[in-house]
């Protein structure tokens, strides 16, 4: 009580000065004013004597009408300033709920280890994707650091070029951790927390780092809901109910959040092709690509809120305001074709009765280096064997076709040759054939039969011409050549279909 007596006693305090300000503003514009000895005053100050009784009391009457109204301006006026401070308190307190669970766990060590950098560069943020579902709970302890990081990925943000290139650090590779020995990479987190995983990360790859953002994947379905499911294209079915719950087609679909999970989740699904991390590296990268593109297309009310959402499920050292900043500036991003996808080069060893991922030093500094430089991290996309299997990002498969009238055919490359026919040992022979030209062939059948050939070609106007290269030595017309759109592999440059026409 006391303190809102103080306050009421301010507040009419402060009456007067308003008072007087708005009866100084009644002067200045010319309006009838009396002079402390009671004289009447004219607007251009010459004084007037023998006012009436009654024209006094018609002005007195009119001043109390005025000093009304001012009252009930000023209120109006007292109002909305409450109102709007009561607004920007409830902004501010709003905000600062969502900074304040986006920053739980970030500490001052980890603050440390970030470099900062000036707006508009191009900086390096370490996403971690942690596990903490209930299995990994009993079997690592309940303790934050007893989990490891089931994903790493390194991003490269440019805004100046608005472009980002996602690189996948495979949970498994050996490095040298120093005191630690030679550990997994994923054991720092578990050795030091997220500071130690950002030192070991920024020395492996070679680059300094500046953001972090850590993941809970058991709280990632609520992202992806929350933005109303997220668009991906599988190049083959994703079945893994076992141990992910999916059982998803082929080809271009919307999956809610649980779906998103499993995917990002599945490794089993790939047994057939070996190094299920590899292709569930991929998928996941796909599916923050996805993530990325369609919260770039929401309002700024659902982004808000979207961000609050997320809040929930991530720890980073980013504020809100930081990440609706670069929301803005990426906001006409090309996710198809500036979102550019990697991962290290490595060679999977059984030491001591372990599987690790022994890295490819000489790729893995080339590789790096081409990402500093703003270049997508394979030279060639023959380079990323989970092409054609899992997800990719962008739309080399989908993007405009090469004029075929200007180029000249070449006669190398790796292609891969389909029957799609009932005469058995029809694609050996035209694989055999391709091979002594200069190509490097493989055979296979197709999934079914077709009546006409048909010849794609993965990439740009190089694998076009090896495509024109590929019909020359078949004898077949480059009229059939075209843009592979996903159907078949892209892990070869060319594609060959071979239909009955092509018998005889």
């Amino acid at each position: 009580m006391a303190e809102r007596r103080s306050r009421h006693q301010a507040g009419q305090e402060r009456r007067p000065a308003t008072s007087s300000r708005f009866s100084h503003s009644t002067r200045d514009t010319g309006s009838d004013a009396y002079r402390t000895d009671g004289r009447k005053s004219n607007r251009t100050g010459t004084p007037q004597y023998g006012a009436s009784r009654a024209s006094g009391t018609a002005h007195y009457s009119a001043q109390r009408k005025t000093r009304k109204r001012g009252k009930v301006v000023k209120s109006i006026l007292i109002a909305v300033l409450i109102v709007v401070a009561a607004a920007g308190t409830a902004v501010a307190l709003y905000v600062n709920n969502i900074n304040s669970r986006l920053n739980q766990g970030i500490d001052s060590s980890l603050k440390s280890e970030l470099v900062t950098v000036e707006r508009d560069d191009p900086f390096y943020i370490l996403l971690l994707g942690v596990d903490k579902d209930e299995a990994r709970s009993e079997s690592w302890g309940s303790d934050d650091s007893n989990y490891r990081s089931d994903t790493i990925i390194l991003a490269r943000v440019d805004p100046k070029s608005q472009k980002i290139t996602l690189v996948s650090i495979p949970r498994d590779t050996l490095v040298d951790m120093g005191d630690y020995g030679e550990q997994k990479i994923n054991a720092a987190y578990s050795l030091g927390g997220a500071s130690y995983m950002v030192e070991v990360v920024s020395k492996f790859a070679g680059v300094s780092i500046s953001h972090y953002a850590e993941l809970d994947f058991e709280q990632f379905t609520s992202i992806v809901d929350t933005i109303g499911g997220v668009e991906v294209t599988l190049p083959v079915a994703v079945s893994d109910m076992d141990n992910a719950g999916i059982d998803l087609p082929a080809g271009t679909q919307t999956l809610d959040g649980t779906e998103a999970l499993g995917l990002c989740r599945s490794r089993h699904a790939y047994d057939a092709y070996g190094g299920g991390d590899f292709y569930r590296a991929a998928n996941q990268r796909m599916v923050i690509a996805a993530i990325v593109k369609k919260v770039l297309s929401l309002d700024a009310v659902t982004m808000s809120s979207t961000v609050s959402q997320l809040a929930d499920s991530v720890n980073t050292d980013l504020s809100a305001t930081d990440i609706l900043s670069l929301a803005n500036q990426f906001k006409d991003l090309d996710v198809d074709n500036d979102v550019y996808s990697g991962q290290t080069p490595t060679d999977s060893q059984l030491i001591n009765g372990g599987w690790y991922e022994i890295v490819k030093t000489d790729e893995w500094t080339t590789m790096m280096q081409r990402v500093d430089d703003g270049e997508t991290p394979y030279s060639d996309e023959s380079q990323d064997f989970t092409a054609g299997v899992a997800g990719s990002i962008g739309s080399s498969s989908t993007s405009d076709t090469v004029d075929l009238s200007s180029l000249n055919a070449t006669y190398s490359g790796t292609v891969l040759v389909l029957n799609a026919t009932s005469t058995s040992g029809l694609a050996t022979n035209k694989a055999n054939a391709l091979t002594t030209a200069g190509f490097s062939s493989t055979a296979d059948n197709a999934d079914s039969k077709t009546d006409t050939t048909a010849i794609y070609y993965n990439g740009d106007s190089d694998k076009a011409a090896e495509a024109l290269g590929v019909a020359d030595k078949l004898g077949i017309d480059s009229s059939v050549v075209s843009k592979n759109d996903g159907t078949y592999s892209e892990k070869y440059d060319v594609v060959v279909v071979l239909g009955e026409d092509a018998v005889g």
